[in-house]
């Protein structure tokens, strides 16, 4: 009989729960982020031997599709991190490695290390003060690349960069006298400075990097060809960050309704309260979209459809504007013990909070779409 790839994604997600469910539990999430947030390096050593940092490599560079659906599959595990809230790189790594793609072999080495979780890359695009550009114009930012014989050397100033602080490696968007490129940049070459920021998410963590006249490791990508990097890279990014959310959202609807089950009063649960179920069934049906959006967007990247990057920003859109709405009401619903450090539920509402900024805010993506279906006119 032939391989069933739906059979393939349920296995590759249950494995990838039973491991955050095994490594991760609340109680840990709450030390990471008493700790000051970051992840555990080990600990993502481990996630890349399950094929969490595979997908999106060809099987000669050692990576591999367990489906032959890679984005549906980078996308069940961005849900399941954010029913964990779970910490770790995996989202800007997986833009990384999408962008590292678009340049053939020449970065084997540097894609076989990320691979393996040796080392942390993370994809240096925001800039202050700017929005995600990339999303709709050739603007790349004021960071400047200048030719240094074969090579660039990079001055200017990111921000937002995910897991700066722990990261060996710097995928650089810049531009040059070429056009927009895309540098390596090692974190601890000479001129690099990395201040780590406050963000609400306890685990997901971002910080400001300047670069003063830094030589670039390797060139990944210029032109044409980095522009291509570049959008390959935002749709990843924005596609994964709204499952991520997904994730997030889901975990804290199912923890709401045990406990409306659970919850008695004047002798009734509150669950049996009509009010609450017309609330509980709006949120169900938000959530529901929110997941058929996101998954959509993926298998039309899977498929290469010609549409799929206004699939990807319909989906970030989308789930940025519903998300925080059913977090909030799961809050709500708590009553008072919703507001509590001590209550679960403000860990997956920092989560969703987050990644509505990130990657492209609802208002962002909305102008997107404009762009892309006028382009399409």
């Amino acid at each position: 009989m032939p391989d069933d790839p739906r059979a393939d994604q349920r296995f590759f997600r249950t494995t990838t729960r039973d491991f955050l469910t095994e490594t991760m539990p609340v109680s840990a999430v709450r030390a990471h982020g008493d700790a000051g947030g970051g992840f555990d390096r080990d600990w993502w050593r481990r996630a890349a031997e399950l094929g969490w940092t595979a997908m999106l490599v060809p099987e000669h560079l050692g990576g591999g599709s367990v489906s032959g659906q890679p984005v549906t599959e980078l996308a069940s595990v961005a849900e399941e991190l954010g029913r964990a809230a779970a910490p770790g790189p995996f989202v800007t790594t997986s833009a990384v490695l999408a962008g590292l793609a678009h340049g053939g072999e020449r970065h084997a080495d540097t894609v076989g290390a990320i691979l393996s979780g040796a080392t942390v890359a993370t994809w240096a695009v925001y800039e202050p003060g700017r929005g995600f550009d990339v999303l709709g114009s050739d603007a790349v930012g004021q960071t400047r690349a200048v030719r240094d014989g074969d090579g660039y050397r990079v001055s200017g100033v990111k921000d937002r960069v995910e897991a700066a602080d722990q990261a060996d490696l710097f995928l650089v968007t810049a531009t040059s006298a070429d056009g927009p490129v895309q540098l390596l940049v090692r974190a601890d070459a000479p001129g690099v400075t990395v201040s780590p920021a406050w963000t609400i998410d306890l685990t997901r963590r971002t910080a400001r990097v300047a670069f003063e006249d830094v030589p670039a490791e390797a060139v990944a990508h210029t032109g044409e060809q980095a522009r291509a990097a570049i959008a390959a890279q935002a749709d990843i990014a924005a596609l994964l960050t709204a499952a991520e959310s997904t994730g997030a959202a889901d975990r804290a609807l199912t923890g709401t309704l045990t406990w409306l089950f659970d919850r008695y009063t004047f002798g009734r649960p509150l669950a049996s309260y009509q009010a609450l179920k017309h609330r509980m069934a709006d949120n169900k049906t938000w959530l529901e979209a929110c997941r058929a959006t996101s998954f959509a967007a993926a298998a039309a990247w899977d498929a290469g459809a010609p549409h799929a990057a206004e699939y990807v920003s319909v989906a970030k859109s989308y789930v940025a504007d519903k998300t925080p709405v059913i977090a909030q009401d799961c809050v709500q619903l708590h009553g008072g013990i919703g507001v509590t450090w001590e209550h679960d539920l403000h860990l997956f509402l920092r989560r969703i909070t987050l990644g509505r900024a990130l990657y492209g805010t609802p208002e962002e993506h909305r102008r997107r779409i404009t762009d892309l279906l006028d382009t399409a006119a």
